[in-house]
């Protein structure tokens, strides 16, 4: 029931609808001031993920969502809330103008940088690591504090800007992982840190309406790298501070899918010695669309399905019901392994010769090549652009 519900609840459910509302409206309007500017993403070669030009400033509007709907509905003084607002606002800035006109790695790190140091500079850090099951912790020195921190929030920036190569992928991801750390924050009296995960929520859910395949507009480098930043300043301020003995494994378990990913690509670039930061259709993302030949609907439905399980098994390890923790997550090793057997036994297939030079989808989208340009291109060192 409605009147079942504590004012600080209530407050949550404002959030997410009011951030699902000003995205709703604000996007159209990304949409158009982005063909206005210039600010769109031209497929140029037959590498790319999608046919037409899409506007890429699809990320401003959530942006302007979340700190709407923070500022009116969650109190200042709080530091997770300081934190969104300043780091925020800087690393949406640096995504921006690489969206319009592509800076270099190194510049858009040190902009990373720039925005973890304003989480830092309110306190946004990991200050202890807690042993699973054992119920100890350890103290971090203030150093080992700051590197631990810095690493943490880069990877889940980096690593949510990586999967944002489908429609509706990382925006998707990021809806399963907000609502999951709102409902976690909420059981650990974190309630202002829960307020912040489910405008996030509401953002990128209402997002999904113009994002899904096939999509209209796209939250480009700006969007993906505010929705990893606020994503990092929530699970350490929701899970990671907190004196709970799984409050390690729980937002690893969150961010599985994306870890997963990130992982995956260091280890397979390291090996082909190829900067593991350079754009690429080597993800997971990708290869089930262009080694497994499904269509890009039916792989992120996949991959949210991953998400779900592993997200599920996280609520309930949180709130001690270890049975169905151990039930989901049970299913999602199953379907990890589901997973990596059917890109090892498609990319057999595509090395023998057996899977034709295009996979046609059931649900009508244009088939993507599964053969010679992509496998060209990596063996010539060469990375395909994303999208």
């Amino acid at each position: 029931m409605l009147f079942d519900l504590t004012f600080s609840q209530l407050m949550a459910v404002l959030a997410f609808v009011l951030a699902a509302f000003v995205v709703y409206v604000l996007t159209p309007l990304m949409g158009a001031l982005a063909r206005r500017m210039g600010a769109v993403s031209v497929p140029l070669d037959e590498r790319r993920m999608h046919v037409d030009a899409m506007p890429m400033l699809g990320g401003l509007g959530m942006y302007l969502a979340v700190v709407i709907t923070v500022v009116l509905v969650v109190p200042w003084g709080d530091d997770t809330v300081k934190a969104v607002l300043v780091g925020g606002t800087v690393i949406t800035a640096v995504g921006l103008v690489d969206d319009y006109i592509q800076i270099r790695p190194l510049v858009k790190f040190l902009g990373q940088l720039a925005a973890i140091g304003g989480a830092l500079a309110f306190d946004v850090r990991m200050e202890s690591v807690s042993l699973p099951f054992v119920g100890g912790q350890i103290a971090l020195p203030l150093w080992a504090s700051l590197i631990v921190t810095i690493l943490w929030m880069a990877a889940i920036i980096n690593m949510v800007n990586f999967i944002d190569g489908l429609d509706g992928l990382a925006a998707g991801v990021c809806a399963i992982s907000a609502l999951t750390f709102g409902l976690i924050a909420f059981s650990l009296y974190r309630v202002d840190t829960a307020i912040v995960s489910f405008a996030l929520a509401g953002a990128t859910l209402a997002f999904l309406r113009f994002n899904f395949h096939p999509a209209v507009i796209f939250m480009g480098d700006a969007g993906a790298m505010f929705l990893g930043f606020v994503l990092a300043v929530i699970s350490l301020q929701g899970v990671l501070k907190t004196s709970a003995t799984v409050a390690l494994i729980v937002p690893l378990l969150v961010l599985a899918v994306p870890f997963f990913d990130l992982f995956l690509i260091v280890l397979r670039r390291l090996w082909r010695r190829v900067p593991f930061y350079r754009p690429g259709q080597d993800h997971v993302h990708h290869e089930l669309v262009l080694v497994a030949g499904f269509s890009q609907r039916k792989s992120v439905l996949l991959l949210y399905g991953w998400c779900l399980l592993l997200n599920g098994a996280a609520v309930c390890m949180s709130q001690d019901w270890y049975i169905a923790a151990a039930v989901l997550g049970g299913l999602a090793a199953v379907a990890t392994l589901f997973l990596v057997l059917l890109l090892v036994r498609s990319r057999r297939r595509q090395r023998n010769g057996l899977s034709g030079a295009a996979a046609v989808r059931l649900d009508g989208d244009t088939a993507a090549p599964t053969g010679s340009a992509t496998a060209a291109a990596e063996e010539a060192g060469d990375e395909p652009a994303d999208r």
